[in-house]
């Protein structure tokens, strides 16, 4: 299979994708009946990966808490008003066994879909969840050891933490999953980790997961760290994901590890072996409406930003078509999928869908397509397909003052794709409620030799400009509001260029 160095991901909810396709056959459909077309649509659209949500097996006790859970069930209903018992499985992530659920059509329906991606290039994601299992995973019966136990004390003070459960050898105390600042998911069972053997095991099911896949994305990968582990449950642990991964990569060297993230861990993830981890500091700050810190994001090493997973929504953040009004949605998503590492988007998103739909629920609401944001999409991943953007050598870039005391450039965030071969392409984005201008410093070292013509991907205009004026002054941008626009550059002859734009007759145009 071909590799880039900045691929493309579609995270697709598997059970709800099955429910509407289960609408159009009349009957329950399974991996099997997915449209060939389907998937040929996504190959097309430049994606490399698809990443499957909740395939795996789930238990009946989860689905009994998730249908009961009265603060779950009043916002399953804001998503489906007409809501009822049927639309809730469950979580994906209470997971009872890492093997296909068998009303998805089980494990081998599983490895013919994966065969009919690999046929288009596409690779196959999968979810794993070190942190917890579902309340009836057979380990409760097996090796109760393996989870994290209470005491009636703990009961006591911390209820909504720990549980009894119920086994053939009698009853016991065990801690639901949690990260450290939230209290327990009621539907789920802590795993140990300062167990070794409950490593060990974990292990045994990435390795199973890695015949089934080509890669993973590992729920809240933190909590496991060693330093969270012991703040969250007081029990002292050896590192899991160096160990794991390196037995993993033994036996499949190119099996993909992506991270689920926070608290500024990504870095450390990445140094124990993840090829990618979700960066939510750039999302927040976007979410936030300021250029500066963006930039001031951007700055840190590529190393590091070549191996962060960027994105505007995904199952568990709100819709990005709710959560960004229009114009700033269209100028976070151009510096999101812009910038390197893996470009993660979001089954609906492209439509803009505004719904979130919970990982319990296996059914969406109809929404209408939004036409602006479709086509905007389009033209996104148009540009993505390109060469530069997938393989090339992107670079942050210099603003400036258009004029003195005009503080406006800070409000821009800008930076330019090289291809492989010579390809140039130039992102500019003004990330403010408010026209602003500034000049632009190129990187390119050549542009004096020639005109050049800077058509915007994202948009219908079309400029000519000096190369003199460019290299020596930079690109005069005066934008519109949370404008954005990727200029593809291409040198054309002075005989076909036209009297080009002084830099007066410049400072006049609005791009």
């Amino acid at each position: 299979m071909s590799h880039v160095h900045y691929p493309s991901l579609y995270q697709i909810n598997t059970r709800v994708w099955l429910t509407d396709l289960s609408r159009t056959l009349g009957r329950q459909a399974t991996l099997d009946d997915v449209p060939d077309a389907e998937l040929d649509r996504l190959a097309e659209t430049g994606f490399d990966w698809v990443w499957l949500l909740s395939v795996w097996k789930t238990g009946e006790q989860g689905q009994r808490i998730s249908r009961g859970n009265a603060q779950w069930r009043r916002e399953f209903e804001e998503t489906l008003p007409d809501l009822c018992d049927d639309d809730i499985p469950g979580s994906g992530f209470a997971i009872t066994g890492y093997t296909v659920h068998e009303q998805l059509g089980g494990d081998a329906a599983l490895a013919r879909l994966r065969e009919r991606l690999r046929a288009r290039d596409l690779r196959l994601m999968l979810d794993f969840v070190p942190n917890h299992t579902g309340l009836d995973h057979h380990w409760v019966e097996e090796h109760p050891e393996y989870y994290v136990p209470g005491t009636e004390t703990d009961l006591a003070m911390a209820p909504r933490n720990y549980t009894r459960v119920k086994r053939g050898q009698g009853e016991i105390l065990l801690a639901h999953g949690r990260d450290p600042y939230f209290a327990g998911w009621p539907d789920t069972l802590q795993l140990n980790y300062g167990n070794a053997a409950t490593q060990e095991a974990m292990t045994e099911e990435l390795l199973k997961i890695a015949g089934q896949c080509d890669g993973v994305r590992c729920d809240m990968a933190m909590l496991v760290l060693p330093e969270v582990f012991e703040r969250t449950w007081g029990i002292s642990s050896r590192p899991f994901w160096p160990s794991a991964i390196g037995r993993v990569r033994e036996v499949a060297p190119e099996f993909c590890f992506m991270a689920e993230v926070y608290w500024d861990l990504e870095w450390t993830l990445q140094q124990q072996g993840f090829d990618y981890a979700y960066d939510k500091r750039l999302y927040d700050r976007l979410r936030e409406g300021h250029a500066r810190p963006v930039r001031e994001h951007l700055f840190a090493e590529p190393d590091y930003q070549n191996k962060l997973a960027r994105f505007l929504e995904n199952h568990d953040e709100p819709r990005a078509a709710a959560a960004f009004s229009p114009g700033i949605h269209e100028a976070a998503a151009a510096i999101t999928f812009l910038t390197p590492g893996l470009r993660f988007f979001h089954q609906g998103q492209l439509d803009g869908r505004t719904k979130r739909i919970s990982p319990h629920l296996n059914r969406a609401p109809c929404e209408p397509v939004n036409p602006q944001l479709h086509e905007f999409y389009e033209r996104l991943l148009a540009v993505l397909r390109e060469p530069a953007v997938r393989d090339g050598r992107w670079q942050l870039l210099d603003c400036s003052a258009a004029w003195e005391g005009n503080w406006t450039w800070d409000c821009f965030v800008a930076f330019a794709w090289q291809g492989p071969s010579g390809e140039r392409l130039l992102v500019a984005i003004n990330y403010a409620p408010h026209q602003s201008q500034c000049y632009v410093r190129l990187p390119f070292a050549d542009l004096s030799s020639s005109p050049w013509q800077l058509k915007d991907r994202l948009g219908p205009d079309i400029y000519v400009r000096d190369g003199i004026a460019l290299e020596s002054d930079g690109l005069y941008l005066d934008s519109s509001p949370w404008q954005c626009a990727a200029f593809e550059m291409s040198r054309i002859s002075r005989d076909t260029a036209g009297p080009c734009e002084t830099m007066e007759a410049a400072a006049q145009l609005r791009i």
